[in-house]
């Protein structure tokens, strides 16, 4: 479902006026037979690849967000492992005129089972990538997707 309900209902009420929502990150990685993955999508509205991405929905926990949103866009199922980063993204201009800018948390997860697929309308394809050779992405994406593999402890937080 490319707008959640709650969303439509303040549009209604603001219009297409900037709105500050919380969003995840979803960075899913696997261990597959050329080594280690990641699960991107190619999203609808734009073309462009990108790891799973979602809005958090009100009341939700961040986490279960992003297994939520791993397993409606691509029919996965994760761990949540850690926080990756945190961090604001670019203001957003989307295709019917609606700006949003979002407090992003990324997280590193681990793929655990479900064939990879698109699951929903917001992608035309998923696929499994090796890290060594992703296809081309915004830099601010990039930075969730190495925030993810660094395996730090502590989560970054984006200045």
């Amino acid at each position: 479902m490319p707008i959640p309900p709650f969303i439509a209902e303040l549009r209604a009420l603001v219009g297409t006026r900037e709105l500050w929502l919380p969003a995840v990150t979803a960075v899913v990685r696997r261990r597959g037979t050329a080594g280690e993955e990641l699960l991107l999508a190619r999203r609808a509205d734009n073309g462009e690849w990108a790891p799973v991405t979602g809005i958090v929905d009100p009341g939700e926990q961040p986490a279960v967000a992003a297994a939520r949103e791993a397993l409606e866009e691509t029919g996965v199922v994760v761990t949540v492992d850690r926080l990756a980063s945190v961090g604001v993204s670019p203001q957003v201009t989307h295709g019917n005129g609606d700006l949003g800018v979002y407090l992003d948390l990324t997280f590193a997860c681990t793929w655990v089972g479900g064939e990879a697929r698109v699951a929903d309308d917001e992608s035309t394809e998923v696929g499994w990538f090796p890290v060594d050779d992703l296809p081309d992405m915004a830099p601010f994406l990039l930075e969730r997707i190495e925030a993810a593999l660094a395996d730090e402890v502590a989560a970054r937080f984006v200045g």
